[in-house]
Protein backbone atom coordinates (compact mmCIF):
# COMPACT_ATOMS: atom_id res chain seq x y z
CA UNK A 1 0.00 0.00 0.00
CA UNK A 2 1.75 3.57 -0.83
CA UNK A 3 2.17 5.92 1.74
CA UNK A 4 2.43 9.42 1.29
CA UNK A 5 5.08 10.74 3.86
CA UNK A 6 6.59 14.33 4.41
CA UNK A 7 9.87 14.30 6.50
CA UNK A 8 11.97 17.34 6.77
CA UNK A 9 15.26 17.80 8.71
CA UNK A 10 12.83 19.54 11.72
CA UNK A 11 11.93 18.97 15.52
CA UNK A 12 10.03 16.22 14.48
CA UNK A 13 12.73 14.06 11.85
CA UNK A 14 13.37 11.44 14.45
CA UNK A 15 9.50 10.71 14.96
CA UNK A 16 8.87 10.23 11.32
CA UNK A 17 12.10 8.11 10.98
CA UNK A 18 10.29 5.74 13.41
CA UNK A 19 6.62 6.20 11.73
CA UNK A 20 9.14 5.21 8.24
CA UNK A 21 10.63 2.46 9.53
CA UNK A 22 6.87 1.04 11.03
CA UNK A 23 5.18 1.38 7.75
CA UNK A 24 8.14 -0.29 5.69
CA UNK A 25 8.01 -3.20 8.40
CA UNK A 26 4.63 -3.47 7.60
CA UNK A 27 5.26 -3.91 3.25
CA UNK A 28 4.13 -0.31 2.84
CA UNK A 29 5.48 1.30 0.29
CA UNK A 30 6.59 5.34 1.64
CA UNK A 31 6.60 7.70 -0.75
CA UNK A 32 8.67 10.60 0.61
CA UNK A 33 9.55 14.13 0.02
CA UNK A 34 12.49 14.97 1.99
CA UNK A 35 15.09 17.55 1.86
CA UNK A 36 18.38 16.65 -0.93
CA UNK A 37 21.31 14.41 0.37
CA UNK A 38 19.11 12.55 3.17
CA UNK A 39 20.56 9.02 3.25
CA UNK A 40 19.06 7.60 5.97
CA UNK A 41 15.29 8.61 4.02
CA UNK A 42 16.40 7.32 0.71
CA UNK A 43 17.40 3.89 1.77
CA UNK A 44 14.16 2.91 3.24
CA UNK A 45 11.54 4.62 0.36
CA UNK A 46 9.70 3.03 -2.43
CA UNK A 47 10.43 6.42 -3.92
CA UNK A 48 11.17 9.66 -3.01
CA UNK A 49 10.99 13.29 -4.18
CA UNK A 50 13.53 15.65 -2.72
CA UNK A 51 13.45 19.00 -2.45
CA UNK A 52 15.88 21.71 -1.26
CA UNK A 53 16.33 22.93 2.17
CA UNK A 54 14.95 26.26 3.20
CA UNK A 55 14.12 27.95 6.64
CA UNK A 56 11.04 26.32 8.42
CA UNK A 57 8.63 29.03 8.08
CA UNK A 58 8.75 28.17 3.60
CA UNK A 59 9.40 25.03 4.20
CA UNK A 60 5.19 23.93 4.21
CA UNK A 61 5.51 26.47 1.63
CA UNK A 62 7.48 23.70 -0.69
CA UNK A 63 6.24 20.81 0.55
CA UNK A 64 2.31 21.66 -1.07
CA UNK A 65 3.62 22.44 -4.27
CA UNK A 66 4.28 18.57 -5.24
CA UNK A 67 1.37 17.04 -3.39
CA UNK A 68 -0.79 19.30 -5.32
CA UNK A 69 0.45 18.41 -8.71
CA UNK A 70 0.13 14.79 -7.63
CA UNK A 71 -3.54 15.62 -6.67
CA UNK A 72 -4.01 16.87 -9.80
CA UNK A 73 -2.67 14.30 -11.49
CA UNK A 74 -4.66 11.36 -10.31
CA UNK A 75 -7.71 13.72 -10.87
CA UNK A 76 -6.62 13.42 -14.31
CA UNK A 77 -6.06 10.23 -14.49
CA UNK A 78 -8.94 8.86 -12.51
CA UNK A 79 -11.33 10.76 -15.48
CA UNK A 80 -11.94 13.56 -13.11
CA UNK A 81 -12.86 17.11 -14.60
CA UNK A 82 -10.53 19.54 -12.20
CA UNK A 83 -11.83 22.56 -13.50
CA UNK A 84 -15.64 21.82 -12.04
CA UNK A 85 -14.97 19.59 -8.70
CA UNK A 86 -18.15 17.40 -7.52
CA UNK A 87 -20.16 18.42 -4.54
CA UNK A 88 -18.66 21.99 -4.67
CA UNK A 89 -21.49 24.53 -3.30
CA UNK A 90 -20.65 27.95 -3.64
CA UNK A 91 -22.77 30.80 -1.83
CA UNK A 92 -22.56 34.55 -1.81
CA UNK A 93 -23.84 36.67 0.97
CA UNK A 94 -25.31 40.00 0.18
CA UNK A 95 -25.47 42.85 2.86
Amino acid sequence: MPVIMIIMKDSCYTKCQNALEQVTARSGRPIILCCKDDNDICKNAYHTLELPQTVDCLQGILTVIPLQLLSFHLAVLRGYDVDFPRNLAKSVTVE
